[in-house]
């Protein structure tokens, strides 16, 4: 399997408000950037909107080492997931978890592969974090433009 390295971040400008999200796809040297937006979203969507968008870029079942700056997607891949699956996708409160169309379409796009997240910290000097924020954000701000302009 080959070993991908998924860059990602999400922007959210008001939450909820005007959105984008950025991944950066690493593969021997070659590099993918991927971008896109929505009209009234919030960051935590964004964030893993941006993670699913890459996922989807990819040809063949990959390694996968996730690197996002977002707590929320790094802890819902790495811990929480199982016990969402396990509890109906309910929390430990036995609520509704957030975002679950997002986690089952991440839980869909995401069984050929094998994925690790990591955590980064943002607006550190990370390179590929600063990326797919400047494309997140610029997507965020098109959009929000666009809405004005309504």
């Amino acid at each position: 399997m080959k070993k991908i390295n998924l860059y990602s971040d999400g922007s959210s400008l008001g939450n909820p408000g005007a959105g984008g999200y950025a991944s950066i796809i690493k593969y021997e040297g070659h590099e993918k950037e991927i971008s896109g937006g929505k009209e009234e979203t919030t960051n935590n969507q964004m964030e893993l909107l941006a993670v699913i968008e890459g996922l989807k870029a990819l040809k063949e079942a990959c390694i996968v080492e996730v690197f996002s700056d977002s707590k929320y997607v790094v802890n819902g891949i790495n811990l929480w997931l199982a016990n969402w699956l396990k509890n109906g996708f309910k929390t430990a409160n036995k609520t509704a978890i957030k975002n679950q169309d997002l986690w089952q379409e991440y839980l869909e796009i995401s069984k050929q592969h094998k994925i690790k997240a990591n955590w980064v910290k943002g607006h550190a000097g990370h390179a590929e974090n600063e990326r797919c924020d400047e494309l997140a954000r610029n997507e965020a701000t098109k959009i929000q433009k666009g809405s004005k302009m309504k």
